[in-house]
């Protein structure tokens, strides 16, 4: 698979479709980096024009952030800081490196300059999840140890920028796509939600019935999965994984339709536990899932029953789209 990989990557104009199509099984980790921000429309195509591209990209990020923090801390929207500043150290809990200071300042600076970027939406809690997989993967290229258990601290600084600007970038790209998630109302997760509910309705009926019998609506369980992409369900490296697919399906494709039959695929998965619980045994069933130990494998066997749901229904008459 690296082998081919380093073929499709080493061209000096990346053929995207076949990027795509290797990516959509997952994508070596010393070619991660690179394949997502192809795959992101980040990195040119063209080689020729990948240098002075990310030159530009990385100085206008630091510029900016150089621009806003110009009068330290009292000179940002107080209101937006706080709650970036409360939501960072509350992510990715159980991982070391997402407790280190450095790792949250930069975290912080990315999800700052993102939000005043788009007034629209603004900081919505759920997107600080959602730059930790970028910011992951990209740290991974300049290290040979764990990312997970590293101290950025003790990166070289400019490193440390370079890792900072692309994560901040590659967010942007990849909201782009899901932008109606978070505009007010949340419009997008509403449909999704929608989509899920039918969908397993036409999956698995006695699970869609059992659920309403208890009183449980979907919106209860399935908000989270829709505002950070079952992050919080699942280990981070499985995150890492299934966003291989998402990027290869076509971003906005990929993080919102494909996504939705992902969380049938992954409701329908625990089907008999659920039918034999009440409503409080499912809601807490579902706050506590038994993903800890996930491995590629149930990914990939997640991903492909997914896949499988989508060729059957995605064109189906009365399909709500």
């Amino acid at each position: 698979r690296s082998k081919k990989f380093n073929e499709v990557l080493s061209v000096s104009n990346v053929d995207l479709v076949a990027l795509r199509s290797l990516s959509w099984s997952g994508i070596p980790e010393e070619m991660r980096m690179m394949a997502w921000q192809l795959l992101l429309g980040y990195l040119p195509c063209n080689s020729a024009r990948r240098e002075i591209t990310l030159a530009r990209k990385r100085k206008e990020y630091s510029d900016s952030v150089t621009a806003t923090y110009a009068r330290g801390i009292a000179g940002l929207d107080q209101a937006l800081w706080h709650q970036i500043h409360i939501d960072i150290p509350r992510t990715n809990p159980g991982i070391p490196l997402y407790q280190y200071e450095t790792t949250q300042l930069c975290l912080e600076r990315i999800l700052y300059q993102w939000a005043i970027r788009h007034p629209a939406s603004g900081y919505v809690q759920g997107i600080n999840d959602l730059v930790t997989p970028i910011f992951q993967v990209f740290l991974s290229a300049y290290i040979d140890e764990d990312p997970e258990q590293y101290d950025v601290g003790k990166l070289d600084k400019e490193i440390l920028g370079v890792i900072e600007a692309d994560s901040f970038w590659c967010l942007s790209k990849l909201l782009d796509g899901i932008q109606d998630n978070y505009t007010f109302a949340q419009p997008g997760i509403q449909r999704q939600i929608s989509t899920l509910k039918e969908l397993v309705t036409r999956i698995d009926a006695r699970l869609a019935q059992h659920l309403q019998n208890e009183g449980i609506e979907f919106i209860q369980f399935a908000f989270r999965w829709m505002n950070c992409l079952l992050m919080r369900e699942l280990p981070l490296m499985s995150t890492i994984r299934m966003w291989d697919t998402y990027l290869a399906e076509g971003s906005s494709e990929g993080f919102s339709e494909f996504h939705v039959y992902v969380c049938a695929a992954f409701l329908v998965k625990w089907s008999n536990q659920l039918q034999k619980l009440d409503f409080q045994g499912v809601m807490i069933f579902l706050q506590q899932l038994p993903t800890q130990g996930w491995q590629e494998k149930d990914v990939e066997l997640l991903l492909s029953e997914a896949y499988m749901w989508k060729t059957l229904f995605h064109n189906a008459p009365n399909h709500l789209k």
